[in-house]
């Protein structure tokens, strides 16, 4: 072999290494950016759940206070018409007692 072929062969085989080099250089770019851009979304996914959780947390609490106010209006009122029929039973047992009372 001439010194040439040895030479061409030696620079060939630098490039290789060299060329070799490069790619793997950035192969572990890649990934990293890969792996950066990952981190990112699954972050992001986690912020936007957090923001939804948090809306539908404030709407069912929103909810429940509805509820419950409607609930005690509608108590309330019921406890209002209880107590106009225990007045006008009040009225006639005592009418009643006193009828009694006075027959006896």
């Amino acid at each position: 072999m001439s010194f040439e072929a040895i030479t061409s062969i030696a620079q060939a085989e630098a490039e290789a290494k060299n060329t070799l080099a490069q790619a793997e250089l950035r192969a572990k770019q890649l990934i990293a950016e890969a792996e950066g851009a990952g981190k990112a979304a699954v972050e992001a996914a986690v912020a936007k759940a957090d923001s939804e959780l948090n809306e539908l947390r404030r709407q069912a609490e929103e909810k429940v206070k509805r509820d419950a106010d409607a609930a005690a209006k509608k108590l309330e009122t019921e406890k209002k018409e209880l107590c106009v029929r225990a007045d006008g039973r009040l009225e006639k047992a005592a009418s009643l007692v006193v009828e009694r009372i006075v027959k006896n």
